[in-house]
C-alpha cells in the first residue's frame, strides 16, 4: 500500500481519523478539568506527554506533507484533502493549547524532543527547497558565499536540531 493509497483509504473512512482527532482534544480538555492545578503532578503529566505526542506527530507529518505538496509538487491548495492535511495541524494546535492551559510545556516529559523535531524536520525541508531551486544559472546570480551560508545555516540547524532531539536534559537527583 502506498502512502496515496493509505490516504485515499482514509478520506473514503474517515470514522476513525475523525473518533482519533476528536479524543485527543476531549482528553486533552477532560485532564485540564479533573487535574486542575495538578498538571506537573506524574499520572497527569505522563498523560499530557501522551496526548502531545499522540496531536504533534500526525500534525507536524501534516504541516511537512503541506510543505511538500505546495513546494515541490505544485499542488493547488482547493486539493487540500481535510483528513489528511488540515485536520491533524487544527487538532494539534488545538490540544497544544489545551495542555498549556493547564501545565507549562517545559513540565511534560520529552516536549523538547519534539521541539528537536520539529527543527529538524524544518531544516531538511528547507535545505531540499534550497537544493531543489538550485540550479546552475542560480551560481552565476548569486554570490557563492551566499550559498556556503546558507548551507552551513542549514546544517548547523540539523545537527542542533537532531542534538536537541535525542539528547534529553539530566535527571536532576
Amino acid at each position: 500500500m502506498t502512502l496515496e493509497e493509505f490516504f485515499q483509504v482514509i478520506s473514503e473512512n474517515p470514522a476513525f481519523i475523525l473518533f482519533f482527532f476528536v479524543a485527543l482534544p476531549l482528553t486533552a480538555f477532560l485532564a485540564s478539568v479533573f487535574g486542575k492545578g495538578e498538571g506537573h503532578l506524574t499520572p497527569w503529566k505522563q498523560l499530557y506527554c501522551f496526548l502531545a505526542f499522540a496531536a504533534a506527530i500526525p500534525g507536524i507529518f501534516a504541516v511537512m506533507l503541506n510543505v511538500y505538496l505546495f513546494l515541490f509538487e505544485k499542488q493547488p491548495i482547493m486539493q487540500t484533502d481535510i483528513y489528511t492535511q488540515i485536520l491533524p495541524i487544527l487538532i494539534m494546535v488545538l490540544t497544544f493549547w489545551l495542555i498549556n492551559r493547564n501545565v507549562p510545556f517545559e513540565l511534560i516529559p520529552g516536549f523538547d524532543k519534539l521541539t528537536g523535531l520539529i527543527m529538524l524536520t524544518v531544516a531538511v525541508l528547507s535545505l531540499m527547497w534550497f537544493l531543489d531551486r538550485l540550479r546552475i544559472i542560480a551560481f552565476t546570480y548569486m554570490p557563492f558565499h551566499y550559498v556556503l551560508i546558507f548551507l552551513v545555516a542549514a546544517f548547523v540547524g540539523i545537527r542542533f536540531g537532531a542534538k536537541k532531539m535525542f539528547t534529553g536534559k539530566k535527571a536532576e537527583a
